[in-house]
């Protein structure tokens, strides 16, 4: 279910897995109540509404950035595809309350291993929203970040 695929745009067409990283309702990025990513000003993509406190890697690839903050996250493909998870709104405010990285900075991971854990429940209520946004920075002019079947595909 979780299980999501977009392509690699290169030329031999291959295709890169993609999960989900965090359990919870996918949300077209538009929903996110907050202008900067639901006017696709950091790039396009999808949001979840978690309903559970682990973060993992939606692909295999490598650390980019782990905000000193820890709300947010940057890694990079194999294929050199960019990915920010952005954990809630406003979460920059908590200073790292409620967030347990289990990564860092230029860490290799793989695929489904866990990044960090988020005290949902300790910051729901500090922050105006947990929606977290999930942003390709780095597409191609052409392309675009659509949900189909409760996956997040890139057309």
């Amino acid at each position: 279910m979780f299980k999501n695929l977009f392509k690699k745009n290169q030329s031999n067409s291959e295709e890169s897995k993609f999960i989900l990283p965090l359990e919870g309702k996918l949300l077209p990025i538009e929903e996110v109540p907050d202008p900067v990513f639901s006017q696709k000003m950091m790039g396009d993509g999808a949001a979840i509404d978690p309903t559970n406190g682990t973060l993992i890697s939606p692909v295999d690839g490598q650390v980019v950035n782990i905000f000193p903050t820890k709300h947010a996250i940057s890694l990079m493909d194999n294929n050199g595809r960019e990915i920010l998870i952005h954990v809630g709104l406003d979460t920059v405010t908590l200073k790292g309350e409620g967030f347990t990285s289990h990564v860092e900075d230029g860490q290799k991971v793989k695929q489904g291993q866990k990044l960090m854990d988020i005290d949902f429940e300790a910051i729901k209520d500090k922050v105006p929203s947990i929606i977290t946004p999930i942003i390709f920075t780095n597409l191609k002019e052409n392309e675009k970040v659509v949900i189909e079947n409760n996956e997040i595909k890139i057309v």
